[in-house]
């Protein structure tokens, strides 16, 4: 991986969710398109718009309409979902890897 990419190009597992990059991009740049965030993350289009679904249906994000594009804000408030995962927020997590 190059010092300018935002990729990851390699096949080796990560402890991070495709969801959860999602939540990451959005929280560097609320604003970026399906297409952005399909080429940062490594995965199609088809499923990041199955995830942002998924994270909407949730509550975990909300969709605003600006012009021709989305502006998304994420409920930080929002718990994780696993009982592993305690008592823990995603905005917890975020600020830590933001």
């Amino acid at each position: 991986m190059s010092a300018t990419s935002n990729i990851v190009t390699s096949t080796q597992w990560s402890f991070l969710t495709n969801h959860f990059r999602i939540l990451l991009c959005l929280a560097r740049d609320p604003s970026l398109r399906i297409r952005d965030l399909s080429d940062q993350i490594g995965i199609t289009q088809r499923a990041v718009q199955r995830i942002l679904a998924e994270l909407i249906d949730d509550q975990i994000l909300k969709v605003r309409k600006n012009g021709r594009r989305n502006n998304y804000t994420i409920n930080r408030k929002k718990r994780l979902n696993h009982d592993l995962e305690g008592p823990h927020k995603i905005g917890d997590l975020l600020e830590l890897l933001s």
